[in-house]
């Protein structure tokens, strides 16, 4: 196995707006390089990106690479697998983190392959052994179990991470990462699709992620009616109203307000989690939050194992009485 050295991070931009997720994997690969005894890299792709390096710099890495191209200005994955590739070619870490986001999703399996490497998505915990290695934590069996996952006979090691999951690390504007930019390795036939338009879906923007209160909802809230006094409950809390996936499903709320393994993970200040039942695929996309309140009329349900407060009984019922309280 060829010496392999270091974390990098790689940095996620859409028309040069850094993804929150690539700040918070500087975080988590800060903490890996510290067990390794290494550098932290960050690496960041696009078109005029001079302008972001100062934010990342902020966040601690030891030295940023990034390339600069016409061919990277929107993302294409021939252009940015290619480029990325050329990039881990060069530094050769042993560890490369990812974001799980719609273009991490598609980009890092694509590294990977190209690398020889294997690669373990969605990871909800990283960590390092006795012996090196990457100890990457992820649902399995459809979020029943926690599997961790190792990738002992090739480097890079390679993860994707969950936005949301891991702690964005304190800005620290005295840090000065060494700066190296890269010369582009891309030609003109790598631009293997042509974009011909962008089109946005107009809808109300949401991102439950920021949210200090989420009042979440659940199937055991009995109906679409009874889940608008949940809607209230949030509104009066200056909040969020968020849910689970058989929520999402039924179509009582937008898909991006769902919590849990396949929607969000979410740290408010207060999380109220009202007639769900508490299945590990909801719980792992919530179990951070500071105040954790339980509404559910199953005393056994297994929310109450990860809540702070628990109350039993029917959750319409007392989410109802508690905005009558609010009221007086």
């Amino acid at each position: 196995m060829e010496n392999y050295q270091g974390v990098l991070v790689f940095i996620e931009q859409r028309d040069g707006v850094l993804h929150q997720v690539g700040i918070e994997l500087l975080g988590a690969g800060r903490k890996l390089a510290n067990q390794l005894n290494v550098s932290l890299y960050a690496c960041v792709l696009g078109y005029q990106i001079e302008g972001l390096l100062p934010l990342i710099n902020q966040y601690g890495p030891d030295e940023i690479y990034w390339m600069d191209d016409m061919l990277l200005d929107k993302y294409i994955n021939e252009p940015y697998t290619k480029a990325l590739t050329e990039v881990i070619h060069r530094i050769k870490p042993e560890v490369v983190l990812i974001g799980a986001t719609t273009i991490g999703r598609d980009l890092a399996p694509r590294v990977s392959s190209r690398l020889h490497t294997g690669l373990t998505a969605d990871c909800t915990e990283l960590d390092i052994d006795e012996n090196r290695q990457l100890l990457m934590t992820r649902p399995a069996f459809g979020g029943h179990l926690m599997a961790t996952i190792i990738c002992p006979d090739h480097r890079p090691q390679m993860s994707t991470v969950r936005p949301g999951v891991m702690v964005k690390p304190q800005i620290d504007l005295n840090h000065q990462a060494k700066i190296t930019k890269l010369k582009s390795v891309l030609v003109p036939s790598d631009m293997n699709i042509e974009l011909l338009e962008e089109v946005f879906e107009e809808k109300e923007k949401i991102n439950i992620q920021d949210a200090k209160v989420l009042v979440s909802v659940g199937r055991g809230v009995g109906s679409i009616n009874q889940m608008k006094i949940c809607e209230r409950l949030a509104k009066r809390l200056s909040g969020e109203l968020s849910g689970t996936r058989p929520v999402i499903e039924s179509g009582w709320l937008d898909k991006s307000r769902q919590v849990g393994q396949t929607g969000v993970t979410v740290r408010p200040d207060v999380y109220i989690a009202c007639g769900i039942s508490g299945a590990i695929q909801h719980v792992s996309g919530m179990d951070d939050s500071g105040l954790i309140i339980a509404i559910n009329k199953n005393p056994a349900a297994a929310i109450f194992d990860v809540a702070d407060i628990g109350i039993i009984g029917d959750a319409s019922k007392v989410i109802d009485a508690i905005n009558k309280m609010l009221t007086k």
